[in-house]
């Protein structure tokens, strides 16, 4: 059954905005009396019937719900720069999101080449791509952030950086401890700045190493996400 966005849904009643009336009413061409699905991003399923097919406000009336237990037991927070390809960070937000990310927050560092993004889009490309793969839960995606000012804030959990620079570092996968909150920062296409390194070890952030190969940005970002996932099944 398809599926629909309904962020701020709490009543038996629901009208969709009008982007979903028209996909749903226009491309899908559903009917009045025809039954769909709707999420709101956190955790819960609702099914509803249409009961005005209109394109441009789509009204529905809901009778059941399912609430989903969230399948991943302890959060994710990638904090990554943004690509100067865009299009390659909303591939590293899709398959975060298809895999299972909790937190993305994108953040200016030294050598960040892209420092404007456009929230709005990026956010577009989670929520098409949560109802895409069916999951319940809608991640986060923060304000852009100077990296001095997120390495800052409190964390509740294990922290680390993926780096590329020749001192010995751990493998992520050998020091990640299970069911612990993690976040992980990933640099731009010309990596941390040394500088950068230091400030963030000595806020707590430990450098770990995601393998031999050098990794594009958004590659990085997804396989700490993958390793993340992978240790907490």
């Amino acid at each position: 059954m398809q599926l629909f966005y309904a962020p701020n849904i709490n009543t038996q009643t629901y009208i969709l905005d009008k982007d979903e009336s028209k996909h749903c009413i226009t491309v899908l061409r559903k009917q009045k009396g025809d039954f769909v699905q709707l999420i709101d991003g956190k955790g819960s399923i609702f099914t509803a019937k249409i009961s005005e097919a209109n394109p441009k406000k789509c009204i529905l009336n809901v009778s059941s719900i399912k609430k989903i237990e969230n399948d991943i037991l302890n959060t994710i927070h990638i904090a990554i720069a943004p690509t100067k390809n865009s299009v390659r960070f909303e591939w590293f937000l899709e398959k975060a999101t298809e895999i299972g990310i909790s937190s993305i927050t994108p953040i200016i560092c030294k050598h960040s080449e892209r420092k404007v993004i456009k929230n709005e889009r990026l956010k577009n490309v989670l929520i098409n791509a949560m109802k895409q793969c069916n999951r319940a839960y809608l991640p986060t995606l923060n304000a852009l952030t100077h990296f001095d000012d997120f390495i800052s804030k409190q964390f509740e959990g294990e922290a680390y950086i993926a780096h590329c620079q020749s001192d010995k570092k751990p493998l992520f996968k050998e020091v990640l401890k299970k069911h612990r909150n993690v976040i992980v920062l990933i640099g731009p296409e010309g990596d941390f700045s040394s500088s950068e390194i230091k400030k963030a070890n000595k806020n707590g952030y430990k450098s770990v190493s995601l393998g031999n190969s050098r990794l594009r940005t958004e590659t990085a970002g997804l396989v700490a996400c993958h390793i993340s996932n992978l240790i907490n099944q």
